[in-house]
């Protein structure tokens, strides 16, 4: 057994008076991104994280190794991934500033790891592959971008392009994704992993709390099901509204959110960052005509800026209002 009792950061090593142990299987502790609350600490034991890099490398080696940039911080798990794909199976890394994708290619990286914000920052045309993970992509996006879903939980991402990894089997149960992999993890620090029953009857399905639906075998993911809000008696998914509201010129960044409302049940809010222009009336014409006129903001507030987590996600825990 191994005791966690002291950690290292830029300040130094700080001991903890609450260090618990952790049982040789397990490879890494990695907390989740704390997206729709506070962050998990996850046990991911060391047959995951191989089973992660192994799964990740067959799906995309071709000719030779990939050549990762390992750009995201790696105490995350989308970062971490990057490293063990070097340590626990036959990639490579090319080490350059996080900011410098450019020296990375001519230090000849040829896979990288992104989230959203990096698309817009930089030109990655020159990597083989760009995994991109965290907030929902954009729906233009260049042809070397391969888009990811996954968490702390699965051991990184685990469907590429809706279509799930060599061994990893996904599934829906009342609308509710499910997953079961060799990456997931074992446990949380303070309680077991959860678990459901899946179409085959056994219970070693992890739900993962998300909403989507499995068409052709690709998977359509809606978002958060703690987060669905109910206006009208329709249900709006705020990822799908934020998507279209980012389509609206002048918006920078942009969340939905709601409060509750004694006609609509849920009013529906938008917290929008723009370049400086008043986009009230684009907006609401924009969520009537790509969903339905229940999708229109009820109230649109300019803020400064939405809270993300390091991986580009929402964290709506954090809004101003909260659903």
């Amino acid at each position: 057994m191994l005791g966690v009792t002291e950690v290292w950061d830029a300040d130094g090593r700080h001991r903890l008076s609450d260090g618990g142990t952790v049982d040789d299987e397990v490879g890494a502790v990695v907390l989740t991104s704390g997206s729709s609350g506070a962050p998990k600490a996850a046990e991911i034991t060391w047959d995951a994280l191989r089973a992660s890099a192994r799964l990740t490398q067959a799906t995309l080696r071709d000719d030779r190794p990939p050549a990762w940039f390992p750009c995201l911080p790696a105490v995350h798990i989308g970062g971490l991934a990057v490293i063990l794909r070097a340590v626990l199976d036959d990639a490579s890394l090319v080490w350059a500033p996080s900011d410098r994708f450019d020296l990375a290619l001519e230090r000849g990286a040829t896979h990288v790891a992104v989230v959203r914000a990096h698309l817009s920052r930089y030109d990655l045309s020159g990597f083989r592959t760009v995994l991109l993970g965290g907030a929902r992509p954009p729906t233009d996006r260049p042809a070397n971008v391969v888009t990811t879903w996954g968490m702390t939980e699965t051991g990184s991402g685990v469907v590429y392009d809706g279509r799930p990894l060599p061994e990893v089997e996904i599934s829906t149960s009342d609308g509710e994704l499910l997953v079961r992999s060799p990456t997931l993890f074992r446990s949380y620090r303070d309680r077991p992993r959860p678990s459901a029953t899946g179409p085959d009857g056994r219970d070693d399905w992890f739900p993962t709390g998300d909403a989507a639906e499995i068409v052709d075998g690709r998977l359509h993911v809606s978002g958060r099901r703690a987060y669905v809000i109910n206006t009208g008696g329709e249900k709006v998914w705020p990822d799908d509204l934020e998507a279209v509201l980012a389509s609206v010129g002048g918006v920078r960044d942009v969340a939905v959110t709601a409060v509750p409302d004694d006609e609509w049940g849920d009013r529906l809010v938008a917290l929008v960052v723009t370049d400086g222009r008043r986009v009230d009336d684009s907006l609401v014409t924009v969520a009537a005509e790509a969903i339905g006129p229940w999708a229109k903001p009820k109230e649109i507030r300019y803020v400064a800026a939405i809270p993300r987590t390091d991986s580009g996600k929402i964290r709506r825990a954090d809004l101003p209002y909260l659903h």
